[in-house]
Parts: structure tokens; C-alpha cells; sequence
């Protein structure tokens, strides 16, 4: 085995998954340099294993140990690299904390991210999810990323089109792309910055505090005030976040749902499609507030599944697909989970 791959074994991932479940990494290597992936490959001890790759830990729903090897992408580094197109090119390392580098763009006096505050994760893990929240997704200020072909040890410069993103999705999460890790993203922040308002609720919060024409870092503040009225801190109760995507369905699909409920909360889509909100599903069905052993619904936000102490990942799953079969016999929609299951 290399000297350079400080490889353990029947390492916890309990500290980092921020469902806080018990798993055990048969092999687990923390990856805080490049070159340690490139060292896999003539390592003849590790290189035929298949891998894992781990972020924050906040997508991920562990339901056994881990007998793969587990690369914890953990590469650091934030710096502005350049101008383009009147937008500031900021790239962050894979392993850097989501929300520490949303503070580092607004102590930079760069808005773009705002939004996005709070969000848990890794800067790594939110091109492959392309996360979303308040009126913004990641593709919506992404520039490019690095990436390692694990296989071929390549590295590959990619575009917004050759991540291929979609709602809550992007090629990594398909055949395509899976022996691809993220080694670093690059976003672009509009120099000449206008606040996002789209989502109400953001809208009316700072119309409420008397803001007609806020900051970047203003706007980042009311996101996290209401990130943290409506949603259970990973480091106090563990969750991965939204549990399940909102469904899209057509027109005609929603008119019928609507028809039959009349409170039925959904938004049209550009494409002329429907999304529904599946919070809003799951509530009807009664499981706001409900648990299944020590796996729980959270009482304030019903799309959100919990760890109230001590659950397995068996019990959370068991909880997802009671609430799946339940919403899908009252409603006819199939709820799609956005955490990965291992």
C-alpha cells in the first residue's frame, strides 16, 4: 500500500453523515489532495475496489456498512480567479463547507450565492445535486468544474453542458458519469448584482423588515432566518433536508388532482408541467409530526425525515416508503427520494 494513502479501516461514518446513522467503511481514505487519487490506480492493494465517494454526508441515507472504499472528498481551497462576461470567477475546492463559502463570496462583496445560505454539504456535492433553494439552483451561477476519472485517472474541465443539469440532478448521479469526482467548482457572480426575489416567502421577509433594495448579505440573512424557523439543525436532530423531490406532472394531471383538491399546492413550470409540493402531499396523508421507531417526521416541515435518537438507517427507510405508498394511494404521485441510499 502507498505511503500517500493513509487508508483506515472499519472506520464510523457516523460523524459524517448528518443523519448521524451508525455504518461502519470497511476502507475509508480522506482525500485532501488530487494526487492521492491518482495513487489508487498503482496502488494493486486498492486499485480493483469499488469506491464510494462521500461528501458532507448530507444526501446520503446508510442503511449497512460500507464495504467499498470510501473516498471523504475533502480538498480545501477558496480563491477569485479571473473576470468573465461581467461576472467574477470564484472556485472553491471540493472538500470546502457549502455555507463557509457562501460567507467567503459576501465577505468578498459578491452576491450570487445568497440564496443558497445554510444549505449543509460540500462546494463537491452541489454540482452533482445541483441544489436548489429559494428561487436558485447551481446552474443558475455555475461556471465550470474539475474532474478525476476514477478509472482512467483523467482529468476532464467541464461546462454546464456537459454536467447535463436537471432538478436535483446532473450526469454524475447517472452510468455516465460515475467514475467521475468533483475535484473543484468555479462559479461566476454577477458583478452587476440584482437581488432574487422570485421565491414569496424570501420576497415578503424582507418587505416585512422595511428592505426595498437589499444586500447580498441581507438577503443571505433572511434566507438563513427562515432555513432556521422551518428546518431542524443536522447538529441538533439529524436529517438530510428535503427528503423527497417535489413531483412534476402534467398539466392535465394537476387539473385532475386539483379538481379533488382544491388546496392542492403546485407551481407551473416553464415546460407547461406542474410541480407539486410534496411537503404539502405528505401533510395530507397525516405524517407531519409521526414517527416509525426513531425515525420521525419533522413536526415543522413534513418533507423534512429525522433521527429523534438512535435510528438505523433500516427504520428511516422504512418511514420513506410508508409515507411513498401512503401519498401514492391518496394522490396517485409517486414521490422520488433526494437522499442516495447505500
Amino acid at each position: 500500500m502507498s505511503p500517500e494513502l493513509p487508508v483506515e479501516h472499519d472506520v464510523s461514518l457516523q460523524p459524517f453523515n448528518t443523519f448521524g446513522l451508525p455504518a461502519l467503511a470497511r476502507r475509508y481514505l480522506r482525500v485532501t489532495d488530487p494526487a492521492q487519487l491518482d495513487c489508487l490506480r498503482t496502488d494493486a492493494a486498492l486499485a480493483g475496489l469499488p469506491r464510494f465517494v462521500l461528501g458532507g454526508g448530507s444526501n446520503v441515507l446508510l442503511t449497512r456498512n460500507v464495504a467499498a472504499l470510501v473516498l471523504h472528498m475533502a480538498i480545501p481551497g477558496r480563491e477569485i480567479v479571473g473576470e468573465e462576461g461581467g461576472a467574477v470567477l470564484v472556485r472553491a475546492g471540493a472538500g470546502e463547507h457549502w455555507h463557509g463559502f457562501v460567507e467567503y463570496t459576501l465577505a468578498q462583496g459578491l452576491g450570487g450565492l445568497e440564496n443558497l445560505s445554510l444549505i449543509p454539504g460540500t462546494v463537491g456535492a452541489a454540482p452533482i445535486q445541483n441544489i436548489g433553494a429559494y428561487g436558485l439552483e447551481i446552474k443558475d451561477v455555475f461556471h465550470s468544474l474539475t474532474a478525476c476519472d476514477l478509472a482512467t485517472g483523467e482529468r476532464r474541465t467541464m461546462g454546464a453542458a456537459d454536467c447535463r443539469f436537471g432538478y436535483r440532478d446532473s450526469v454524475f448521479k447517472h452510468a455516465d458519469g460515475a467514475n467521475l469526482v468533483v475535484l473543484d467548482v468555479t462559479f461566476a457572480l454577477p458583478r452587476a448584482w440584482q437581488p432574487n426575489l422570485r421565491y414569496a416567502e424570501l420576497a415578503h421577509a424582507l418587505q416585512d423588515s422595511g428592505m426595498q433594495a437589499p444586500t447580498p448579505r441581507q438577503v443571505s440573512d433572511a434566507v438563513v432566518a427562515i432555513r432556521r424557523r422551518k428546518l431542524p439543525d443536522p447538529a441538533e436532530i439529524g436529517n438530510a433536508g428535503s427528503f423527497f423531490k417535489n413531483p412534476v406532472v402534467t398539466a392535465g394531471q394537476c387539473a385532475a388532482l386539483l379538481a379533488r383538491f382544491p388546496a392542492l399546492v403546485h407551481h407551473a413550470q416553464a415546460d407547461g408541467s406542474e410541480k407539486l409540493a410534496a411537503g404539502w402531499l405528505i401533510d395530507q396523508c397525516g405524517w407531519k409530526g409521526k414517527n416509525m421507531g426513531a425515525a420521525g417526521v419533522y413536526p415543522k416541515q413534513a418533507l423534512v425525515l429525522v433521527n429523534t435518537g438512535g435510528a438505523s438507517g433500516a427504520e428511516v427507510l422504512a418511514l420513506a416508503q410508508a409515507i411513498q405508498a401512503d401519498v401514492l394511494e391518496k394522490f396517485g404521485v409517486a414521490l422520488e427520494p433526494e437522499p442516495v441510499f447505500i
